[in-house]
């Protein structure tokens, strides 16, 4: 008996070539897509047929067995095309096959393997539709604080609110993954996962890199050439820092161990960078001032070969 051959590429959607896992990768997108309780009432009857046909090209293409067995039918059947198995009549030793009796497989498969796949998930109606939920991909936008200090945080994802927890030691660029909080699976699988990656919103005052920190720290040219101790504020308060005489514009002051913290406890450096700057406005006694310094000044700056 004749009987429609059955692509099973083709529904997958992969060459005959296909690995695996491209295998396995083209089964869990196709069936998450035309799982039959994902669609409206109207079109579910459609859906399951497409469903079945999705399952049994997966049976087939993800054991090897089978894959080398239907693949030795060879490249030049097509979809469609009226194909007689070994044997002439499509049935097996016990006598015609029934598309009820293998849980749902096609008259086709049944020509080639004779029965239904050794452990596929049958119920009364047929193959028992179970897809585990894929997994969900976020941005979660944190504060300067937030990595300070850690802490709890409530998202809304759809319909629902999550309260995610930030350890210690989390970076922008860190992901947290929270299982089971991803799609729903389906038939009693299990549900996906929901993966958050932190972005660090930016902060005025402080520019984050890697474990550490950095600010600026605009300083008078005269507390620059003569020394100063200034008075700044960090993420762990107020600190008095030693400027040493002659510090030049760019120089990195380090505070020791008021970064980010570790996991392990320990922290980062915190890394103030001098910014030289000048009364827009001078009065008359800051002018008189500077203009000394010019008449006394023993060398100009340093300039670039060729300015």
């Amino acid at each position: 008996m004749a009987v429609k051959f059955r692509d099973y590429y083709d529904v997958l959607g992969v060459p005959r070539t296909a690995t695996a896992d491209e295998v396995k990768r083209a089964y869990r997108r196709l069936a998450r897509k035309r799982h039959p309780d994902l669609q409206p009432p109207s079109e579910r009857a459609k859906a399951t047929e497409a469903f079945k046909e999705i399952n049994e090209a997966y049976e087939v293409l993800s054991d090897p067995e089978k894959r080398t067995k239907y693949d030795a039918l060879g490249e030049h059947w097509k979809s469609g095309m009226d194909f007689t198995p070994p044997g002439g009549d499509g049935s097996n030793a016990a006598g015609e096959v029934d598309w009820d009796d293998l849980g749902g497989f096609s008259d086709f498969f049944a020509s080639i393997f004779g029965q239904a796949a050794d452990g596929a998930r049958r119920s009364r109606g047929g193959i028992r539709f179970e897809t585990s939920g894929g997994d969900i991909e976020a941005e979660l936008p944190v504060t300067l604080d937030d990595l300070m200090r850690g802490g709890r945080r409530r998202i809304t994802l759809g319909s629902r609110s999550l309260d995610v927890d930030i350890p210690i030691g989390m970076r922008d660029g860190s992901v947290l993954r929270l299982a089971g909080q991803g799609e729903k699976g389906t038939g009693g699988a299990p549900a996906g996962d929901l993966f958050l990656r932190l972005r660090l919103t930016p902060n005025p005052g402080y520019r984050a890199s890697g474990d550490d920190l950095e600010m600026d720290l605009p300083l008078w040219p005269w507390q620059a050439v003569l020394g100063a101790a200034v008075q700044l504020q960090t993420p762990d308060g107020a600190v008095t820092l030693k400027v040493p005489p002659g510090t030049p514009s760019g120089r990195r002051l380090r505070l020791r161990g008021r970064g980010l913290p570790r996991r392990d406890g320990s922290r980062g450096d915190l890394y103030t960078v001098v910014r030289i700057v000048v009364p827009e406005s001078p009065t008359a006694a800051e002018r008189e001032a500077y203009e000394m310094l010019k008449r006394n000044a023993t060398q100009p700056p340093d300039r670039p070969a060729g300015s």
